[in-house]
């Protein structure tokens, strides 16, 4: 997915979200700015020892669609 920011026409490119997120977990929210669900998907690593980071990533490219669409983002491209 690529996104636009209109202020100042930055672009910002995601590739395979359940992967990364897989892989890296909160961390992946975090470089994304996605913030609310870094606390969530930390908190629920916590809650559910580690398991829930088998279920998030399949919710991931969802979150970081909605953080940036959320933010004023354009989605300029889904795959």
């Amino acid at each position: 997915m690529t996104f636009r920011n209109p202020i100042n026409d930055y672009r910002v490119e995601t590739s395979h979200p359940a992967l990364w997120t897989f892989l890296f977990g909160p961390l992946y929210f975090a470089k994304h700015g996605a913030w609310k669900h870094f606390i969530i998907s930390l908190v629920l690593a916590a809650i559910t020892f580690g398991i829930s980071w088998l279920i998030y990533p399949f919710f991931a490219e969802n979150a970081i669609e909605d953080s940036y669409l959320s933010k004023g983002w354009e989605l300029l491209s889904a795959w």
